[in-house]
């Protein structure tokens, strides 16, 4: 009696790994679903009372090699004398190994230290849903900077690296989709810190109502 139920167990399980090996074949071969987007390119050079200064930054070579962006938008604003940087760097598929760059690998490699560590809320302009973001006091020398973060696509918006790395495998399975960006606002740290996270948040604000047109849902 043992014999055979050890026998059945043994095809259950065989049964259950070619099954398993079947959907992932599938899955495979069936790729990356396709979505529409617009080129960041695009993005508006005007956000409320925010107007674009000077052309879109482009990297050089080696810099684009590592970041292995599909497509991305580095920008620099500016409102009533206030000065602020935008970067979406935005991938199709994280199945090949090519994903967002966290902050907190980059900088400090880059010879940035990164303090004051905190989650702030963003409501994007508009009326849409709230999301929490990443908050750093960033130096590099003489220069000070507040950095805010987060992590968008597929409709959903997260601070956390881990969380979005985990969503991303889900989705992949579930949606065939890993497309997503690491979005980031910096602002000079001249003046208190209360008013550069005002700025920032404000820009924030503005920027990721129109974000769903270039990082889709």
């Amino acid at each position: 009696m043992k014999i055979q139920t050890s026998t059945i167990r043994f095809w259950a399980l065989l049964a259950v790994l070619f099954l398993g090996g079947g959907i992932i074949n599938v899955w495979e071969g069936a790729g990356e679903a396709r979505v529409a987007r617009r080129a960041l390119k695009d993005f508006p050079s005007q956000l409320g009372s925010w107007r674009q200064t000077g052309d879109d930054i482009r990297f050089d070579d080696e810099t684009e090699k590592v970041l292995r962006a599909d497509d991305y938008l580095s920008r620099n604003f500016v409102s009533n004398g206030r000065t602020a940087s935008f970067y979406v760097g935005y991938y199709s598929t994280q199945r090949n190994g090519a994903t967002y760059h966290s902050p907190l690998n980059c900088l400090p490699g880059s010879g940035w230290v990164m303090s004051d560590a905190a989650r702030i809320m963003i409501t994007p302009m508009g009326g849409g849903a709230p999301f929490e973001a990443n908050r750093f006091v960033v130096a590099n020398g003489r220069d000070r900077a507040l950095m805010i973060y987060w992590y968008q696509g597929r409709g959903r918006v997260v601070a956390s690296e881990y969380w979005g790395k985990i969503y991303t495998v889900l989705d992949s399975v579930r949606r065939r989709r890993s497309d997503g960006a690491m979005v980031r606002v910096m602002v000079p740290l001249a003046n208190s810190q209360e008013e550069a996270q005002k700025t920032a948040v404000e820009l924030a604000s503005q920027a990721s109502a129109q974000l769903p047109a270039f990082v889709p849902n």
